[in-house]
């Protein structure tokens, strides 16, 4: 369930109309509902009420301090996985206890910033990463608390770009070579090992393959356990999908059953992070019609819709090929036509849809890409030096710009012309 629905004809966003929004902040713009980002979260954490958890965030899927602080707000920690991300979360008010960072790259410096500011694990993704951790730490006279990623080869069913639990994915370590380097960490004086992690990609739609990296994860504690090890955390990573389309994602609920049933007595607290499944139905990205246009060859034709958003606003249909429902913000009556929605990128792969069948929409029509709030804004770039868009949350019947939109000036912010050039009359 989302709060975006027609009243009247109309698309609001909680108690207020889209138009409105439009007509202050400009197009195109992302919108976010904090009543549905309050209910998802609470929906997906509340399943997990009747044992030890923690709910983080995966900071990545999208990254505004406004909605990292209110998902802090009801104790939610956050899934890292750059010193950028880590800057955020804290100044958003994430407990640092609550903070767990991922990622197959982690420099000197971002290792540095996680111990110094008391984040809860590691999650170590290569035996080279984990010296380099336990180097740092030692520099710094303290140990570090980890957890390794171990990589269950266990197939996603989603697109190969977020499959990341199969031995061809660059995360972690093979499940099966993973209790050698977890007997070396546990003898480092500046390591202590606190848990196994497990993340196995984005988008799923079926329960199975948690379920299957689960029993090889608690396996594998057991075989830690006959060598000493003692596993205090489990971590499960994020994942679960959503409705783009046709999608039938499990619910929450149902997914938090089957992962507990599996769990058994494991005494061990268990760390989700679940990302997409929160954001994704909470946020859309508006956008206006600038032109519609027929381009014929022969005897075919091509119709287009021209809007203001582009790839570099919403990346996942031209990275991914990914579906999105896209909507007229004042519904239309009457015929349609199959049309390619374009931005003005200047790139073919530029697009939010093709050959969809889509209403009959004039310049200056507000448009609604539905179901973009996560992987949108974050994924976002000035390609062809166009400023980023502006982020808005409602909250009833308020709203709150709560990213401006950049301006020309910020396009250039850092950039200078040396010297050098200036001097150089042959330019």
């Amino acid at each position: 369930m989302n709060h975006f629905q027609y009243k009247d004809g109309e698309l609001c966003c909680e108690d207020i109309p889209v138009s409105v929004i439009a007509s202050e902040v400009g197009t195109p713009f992302y919108l976010y509902s904090k009543a549905t980002l309050s209910r998802h979260f609470q929906a997906f954490d509340s399943g997990f009420s009747d044992i030890d958890h923690i709910t983080c965030f995966a900071v990545k899927s999208c990254s505004n301090i406004a909605v990292l602080s209110l998902f802090a707000g009801y104790g939610g920690g956050a899934d890292i996985v750059s010193g950028g991300e880590l800057f955020r979360a804290l100044q958003a008010g994430v407990d640092p206890r609550k903070i767990i960072y991922s990622g197959v790259g982690k420099s000197e410096e971002e290792l540095r910033y996680g111990l110094k500011s008391g984040i809860l694990l590691f999650n170590v993704e290569s035996e080279q990463e984990l010296h380099r951790l336990g180097k740092v730490a030692a520099e710094m006279d303290v140990t570090a608390p980890i957890s390794f990623r171990v990589n269950p080869d266990v197939d996603p069913k989603t697109h190969a770009y977020i499959s990341t639990g199969l031995a061809k994915n660059k995360f972690g370590i093979p499940i099966n070579e993973a209790l050698e380097i977890y007997q070396q960490a546990a003898e480092m004086e500046h390591i202590k090992v606190m848990g196994v992690s497990c993340h196995i990609g984005s988008q799923l739609t079926l329960i199975s393959p948690f379920v299957e990296s689960l029993r090889k994860v608690k396996s594998f504690v057991g075989r830690l356990a006959e060598k000493g090890i003692i596993i205090n955390y489990i971590d499960l990573g994020g994942g679960v999908g959503i409705t783009y389309d046709d999608e039938k994602p499990p619910h929450p609920h149902e997914y938090a059953k089957a992962i507990k049933e599996e769990l058994g007595g494991l005494k061990a607290t268990l760390i989700l992070e679940p990302g997409r499944v929160i954001v994704g139905n909470a946020g859309i990205l508006v956008t206006e019609v600038q032109y519609t246009k027929t381009n014929r060859g022969g005897d075919k034709e091509k119709n287009f819709v021209v809007v203001d958003a582009g790839m570099n606003d919403l990346t996942r249909p031209s990275l991914y090929g990914a579906f999105h429902s896209i909507i007229p913000v004042k519904e239309k009556e009457g015929t349609s036509q199959v049309v390619d929605i374009v931005g003005p990128i200047c790139e073919t792969g530029d697009f939010l849809a093709k050959d969809r069948e889509f209403a009959q929409v004039e310049q200056g029509d507000l448009l609604a890409v539905m179901s973009a709030g996560a992987y949108g804004f974050t994924m976002s770039s000035n390609y062809n030096s166009r400023p980023r868009v502006a982020e808005v949350m409602v909250s009833g019947d308020r709203f709150a710009v709560i990213r401006e939109r950049e301006s020309m000036e910020s396009l250039i912010q850092g950039e200078s012309i040396p010297e050098f050039l200036e001097k150089d009359d042959g330019r």
